[in-house]
């Protein structure tokens, strides 16, 4: 319950970004400095802060699984900021291009969203052999549940505060 509670919050503030762009920019310069300000700030919230507690919530684990699963947690969640790292840069690149858009650049950022999303499915798959191996896989599965919704989270506000393509038709 205290979860869904913690998800509930989450969803709220997520919406609250939504609500929030209503800015609809006609200068790349100034675009891609909001974007970048954008996830920037993403990064830096509460969201962010307060993820290891929303997992350990969410985990409840005893002191045998806590000692297995944080050591494993924490590689996960350096692999997996190194994928924020990428999603950065293509958010950069779709910013400084986004008003003058061409079908080539249009394919070439969807190829890079689509493999970074692939490398974000093998990183899952991965840690989940790794969990599986240490844990008893209803908590594994437990602990990519609430990973799954906290991504979720994470990708609204990101979207939420991209500009919608108006180049080339």
């Amino acid at each position: 319950m205290r979860i869904r509670l913690i998800v509930a919050v989450l969803v709220l503030t997520a919406a609250t970004g939504l609500w929030a762009q209503e800015k609809k920019v006609q200068d790349p310069a100034e675009s891609k400095e909001l974007n970048d300000q954008a996830y920037i700030r993403l990064l830096r919230t509460d969201l962010k802060a307060k993820k290891e507690q929303i997992v350990r919530e969410a985990m409840q684990l005893n002191d045998q699984q806590a000692a297995a699963f944080w050591p494993i947690y924490r590689d996960y969640d350096a692999e997996l900021t190194k994928l924020g790292d990428e999603k950065l840069a293509i958010v950069q690149d779709y910013a400084q291009s986004f008003l003058s858009m061409t079908n080539e650049k249009a394919d070439q950022l969807a190829q890079r969203v689509m493999a970074l999303d692939d490398q974000r499915i093998a990183l899952r798959k991965k840690y989940y052999e790794l969990m599986k191996k240490a844990l008893p896989t209803v908590v594994v599965v437990r602990f990519f549940q609430v990973e799954n919704q906290i991504q979720l989270l994470v990708d609204l506000q990101i979207a939420s505060n991209l500009p919608i393509i108006e180049g080339a038709q």
